[in-house]
Order: C-alpha cells, then structure tokens, then sequence
C-alpha cells in the first residue's frame, strides 16, 4: 500500500467516524430516511439518544445500534449474510464471544513478543505437526482481529496443498501464492477483504506439483521482505508439518513461528520434536496455542 492510499484510508476513517449513528443506519439499510424524522422528534422530546428513540420505536435493535457503533469507532464486524467470509471466521461476526476475547489476548502477546516496526519480525508462520489442529482458522481470526486494531494485515496461504483462507474469506484463488512464486504473480493476486478494513488476503492460487520446491525459491524471502514495506502484520498459514516439510520452509523464511495445538487431539510428543526441529532449522517458535474446536 503506498502513501498515498494510507492517507486517503485515513481520510475516510475520519469520515466514517464523524458519522452520526443515524446516518450509519441509513447507510446499512437498517433505518429507512422516511424514520428519521419520527426518530429525531422523539428524541428531542424525551432527550435521549438517537439509537436509543429508534429502538424505542421498534425500528432497530440492540445489534443494530452495536453494529452502527462498530463501525462509528472505526471497529468493523459483520452480519450475517453480509458478506462472502465464512461463519468460522468468528471474530468477523461475533467479537464480544469469548473465543474472539482470547484471541485479542493472544494478540497482545504477540505484539509484545514478536510483532514490531522492523522488517524482519513483520511475518509469523502459524505451525503445527498434525492436520485437523486449527492452523487454517486461527490464521483466518487472527489476522481479523489485528486488522480491527488498525494494523496493515495479510493473510497468506502458504498451504498450497489443501488451501482454505479463499473459503474462509471468501476471495478468488484462480491466482495467488503459487503464481508469484513461479514468477507468473500479477499485482492484483492480492485481495482486500472489503467489509474488513485493513486486511488483505494473499491466497495459495492453483495447487502446484511442487510446493517444496516453490517455498524454497529465493523469491519467497524477496517477496516476504517486500510484503514487509506494505504490511504491519502478515500472518502464513501453512500445511502439517509430520507430513510436509513445508511449514519448517516457510517458518524459516518468516523467521518465527506459533505452534497450534488441538484440545485432546495433539501429541505432546510430536509437538515438541516439531518445535525443535523449527528452532534447529534457524525458526524463533514465539509461543504455542490450544484449540478447543
């Protein structure tokens, strides 16, 4: 993103901001204008707020005005049926649930730990030994709730076997990660997420023959470095690391890694062979988590 976009970016959240809730309403098709007038004169009679003389009026609901309120704060979430991203994108739909609680917990952690103005710690590859232990959807919430702090997030694919951030988000994965990597990559291989603000998706494109050896290529540390100008954040899903030695390439390249782990699923064991043979392999593992999904 150059600087000119970032300032116009800035404008309209100051625009979005100065806002009135009735507008945001409107906007959102929630309120149709012909109300206003009806909620205006009840709330100059009672003084009370607008959301709250709309509500009265049983025009809107509590998640309505919470939903206008989201988006006051520059603090965007969706409804659903609003958008292509998927349900299981949690924090997308629902960030007062506890899950979505614990995982701005976790990003307070990794932006002590790990996340900071140097290029070098501007990207995280999300690990684990097994499949079916939630790397995917913990990349996919993670990388909304570091877009709701304001921070330039990318999430990108790099399992270019069982790519799912594309169903996640509901992006176009005709081309992505496996073109740029074979130097075939177009600019506009990189999506933004529109009902998200700030976060961009990367997909893994068309399944190669030879992920390996893509991942491997020079260009995936080139490319990583110069995602690292444009981005606050990029977060790298990555395949089963007993399967695919993948994850540890990609763990490299990034320089760290956060280990995933399933509740009564995962092996101990394997976790921490996994994890040194990351740290081994030159890969800081930042921390670990545990799904319960």
């Amino acid at each position: 993103m150059n600087t000119i976009q970032r300032v116009v970016d800035l404008a309209e959240r100051h625009s979005v901001q100065e806002r009135s809730i009735g507008a945001i309403l409107i906007d959102a098709g929630k309120l149709k204008a012909e109300d206003a007038e009806r909620v205006l004169r009840l709330q100059r009679e009672k003084g009370i707020r607008f959301g709250d003389a709309a509500k009265q009026l049983g025009l809107i609901t509590d998640a309505d005005i919470e939903q206008a309120l989201s988006r006051q704060f520059d603090y965007p979430y969706l409804s659903r049926g609003e958008s292509k991203v998927a349900e299981e994108v949690v924090a997308a739909y629902n960030p007062f649930a506890p899950q979505v609680e614990a995982l701005r917990a976790l990003r307070s952690q990794l932006v002590l730990r790990w996340f900071d103005s140097e290029t070098a710690h501007k990207a995280l590859a999300i690990t684990s030994p097994g499949r079916h232990e939630g790397r995917s959807w913990l990349t996919a919430n993670l990388g909304v709730v570091f877009s709701q702090l304001g921070e330039r997030t990318l999430v990108v694919d790099a399992d270019m076997r069982s790519p799912r951030q594309h169903l996640l988000f509901g992006v176009e994965n005709r081309a992505g990660l496996s073109a740029a990597l074979s130097g075939r990559g177009t600019p506009d291989i990189i999506q933004r997420v529109p009902a998200l603000r700030d976060l961009s998706v990367l997909p893994a494109g068309t399944v190669p023959p030879n992920p390996q050896e893509l991942l491997a290529r020079p260009s995936f540390g080139q490319l990583l470095q110069q995602l690292g100008a444009e981005y606050d954040v990029i977060l790298i899903d990555t395949p089963a690391g007993s399967q695919f030695a993948d994850g540890q390439t990609v763990a490299v390249r990034a320089g760290g890694a956060l280990m995933v782990a399933q509740r009564n699923t995962s092996r101990i064991g394997l976790l921490r062979s996994y994890a040194d043979m990351l740290q081994q392999a030159g890969a800081s593992v930042v921390g670990s988590v545990l799904t319960d999904r």
